[in-house]
């Protein structure tokens, strides 16, 4: 039986996969932003959407330049997702702040972080704003992943663990077993 749930609505559809959005601004500062309201959208193009709140330094950076580095970071990076998230980057360098190794990239200005287990090079393809957040849609520009850590159907969480983002400062781990859905039959037509 279903019952009415009287908690904040979104929070049924966490634990999410957290990613650390990197942009640049105005005056070539460099800013980091997690973000865990995050989903692919589309494979041709290839596109995967963020919310942006309007009144963070990231819109304000993905206004000034839209394109970023999505970075997927390790369960390790917890205590800085969180550091990231609870300060502005109008306020503070965030880099320097906190010590985070970048690296450039090819395909766009923006560079990504050094440690992450996988890295999207994307810009701006499309954006809505939708109350107090604009859904930006990327478009995929190249994407890569640190050697051995993915495979076939995604990272490896036998090797490497991503965080997931229950409320405020609580992250989940994945568990690392496979569980494979059964193969549907093939039924002949006709």
């Amino acid at each position: 039986m279903l019952v009415e749930y009287r908690g904040t609505f979104y929070r049924l559809l966490h634990p999410r996969p957290t990613v650390i959005v990197v942009s640049k601004c105005p005056g070539g500062k460099t800013n980091m932003m997690p973000a865990s309201w995050n989903t692919p959208v589309s494979e041709e193009p290839p596109t995967i959407a963020v919310a942006v709140d309007k009144s963070t330094y990231t819109w304000t950076c993905l206004e000034h330049l839209p394109e970023a580095t999505i970075n997927v970071p390790s369960i390790d990076d917890v205590d800085l997702i969180y550091r990231l998230g609870s300060m502005s980057g109008r306020d503070v360098d965030k880099t320097t702040e906190l010590g985070v190794e970048l690296a450039p990239s090819e395909r766009v200005s923006v560079p990504h972080m050094a440690r992450a287990i996988a890295v999207y090079e994307v810009r701006v393809h499309s954006k809505v704003d939708v109350g107090e957040v604009t859904l930006y849609v990327f478009e995929v520009l190249r994407t890569l992943a640190r050697n051995g850590l993915a495979d076939e159907w995604g990272i490896d969480l036998s090797k490497a663990n991503i965080p997931l983002h229950g409320a405020g400062r609580v992250f989940h781990r994945v568990d690392p077993r496979k569980v494979y859905a059964q193969k549907r039959q093939r039924y002949a037509t006709g």
